[in-house]
Order: C-alpha cells, then structure tokens, then sequence
C-alpha cells in the first residue's frame, strides 16, 4: 500500500515587502551619490526639501562626504546655499499663495497642515528668529517654517528668515561636515543613528544659554 503524500514545503523565499514611499524617495535621494551628478542633485534636494519635499539633504550629504571626506566643507557650503534660496522660496509660497489660493495648496504639500502652522504662527508672535532657527537646525520639517513664515509676514521678514536660515542650516550642515571631515568616513554610521538626539540636544542646550543670558542681563 503506497505511503500517503505529505503536503508540499513551503516556499522558502521570502515574501517581498512593499516598500513605503517615504524609504523609496530616500532610496532615490541616496542612489545619486553613486552618479557624477551627485552635487547638482545635492543642490537641487536642498532647495525642494526647505520648501516642499519631505527627504533631509543630510542624507545625501553624508553619503557624499563619506566617499570624499576632504569635500566635506564644500558639500556643506551647496546645503546651505541651497536650502536657504529653497527657505526663500517657501516664504514666497506663504506670502502670496497663501492669500490668494486661501491655504488650498496646504493639502498638496508634505507635512504641512492647518494645525502645524497656526502652532508655528504662535511660536512666530513669541520670538521668529529662534523658531526658525531651531526649526533650521533640528529634524522639526523646515518647510513648515519657511511657508508659515511668508503667511504670518507680520512677524517675520524675509531678512529675518535669511539669516536665521544661514545659521541655523549651517551650523547643522557644516557639523555633519566637521564629524566626517575630522572622524572620516567610519563616522557615517554613527551620525546616521544619532544626528536627530544630537541636534535636538544642541538646541536645548543653546536655548537655554539664551534663558541665561537673557536672565543674568
């Protein structure tokens, strides 16, 4: 009598994820750095990401310094340039869309909603250079700042957003530089796992130098 047939084994080969489209625009962001249009994208995401796009340009910065590191200073120096012409941009978009398309576009753009910006506008009446200064520095999403920004024009000018932007994006991006440049590339992991706690810790500790100050004067 022949032996029953056991079932057949499962397959061993995994099933594939589907992969969010977050990871795959930052897959796109970091694939560049293989290219030799690695700068001019670096240039290109800077500017969309201080406005619009949702992808931080340390990514590819750091991927970039990381294969070049005496390059370091020079791909910090496009960031920022970038991000601040890119912040100008954002304020433009709050300041003249805002009124005229009566925040319809808020839905179309990426991390930006009705409550985040009313939030930030407060931060604005407070005290608008160290808002976008932090918001420039740490992972809070700059364009949320750069639009809000141009619609509550009242309290912050395009000069006040400029200069805030300069120090804030470069100090951020000139840090990730300054890690690589004197650490090499072995660092880029570790700036990978902690460049949000490390950011976040700087601002605290520089806005509380501000309460000192503030307080001792």
């Amino acid at each position: 009598m022949p032996e029953p047939t056991s079932a057949a084994p499962a397959s061993s080969t995994p099933v594939p994820q589907r992969v969010g489209i977050i990871r795959r625009m930052y897959n796109w962001v970091l694939s560049w750095a293989d290219t030799r249009w690695g700068t001019p994208a670096l240039f290109v995401i800077s500017f969309a990401e201080s406005s619009f796009f949702p992808i931080p340009p340390d990514v590819l910065q750091l991927a970039l310094s990381a294969s070049r590191p005496k390059w370091s200073f020079f791909y910090a120096a496009v960031s920022v340039v970038a991000s601040v012409m890119g912040a100008v941009l954002g304020w433009y978009i709050g300041y003249a869309l805002w009124v005229s398309l009566g925040g319809y576009f808020i839905d179309y753009v990426p991390g930006v909603s009705q409550e985040l910006v009313d939030k930030v506008g407060m931060k604005y009446h407070d005290n608008a250079f160290l808002a976008i200064f932090t918001a420039a520095f740490t992972p809070i999403p700059f364009k949320v700042f750069t639009i809000s920004a141009g619609i509550f024009s009242e309290y912050v000018s395009l000069q006040t957003l400029m200069i805030a932007s300069v120090l804030g994006r470069g100090a951020r991006f000139f840090l990730v530089a300054s890690l690589v440049y004197f650490f090499g590339p072995g660092i880029r992991t570790f700036i990978e796992k902690r460049l949000e706690l490390m950011t976040i810790l700087f601002t605290v500790l520089l806005v509380l130098g501000f309460v000192v100050i503030k307080a001792v004067l």
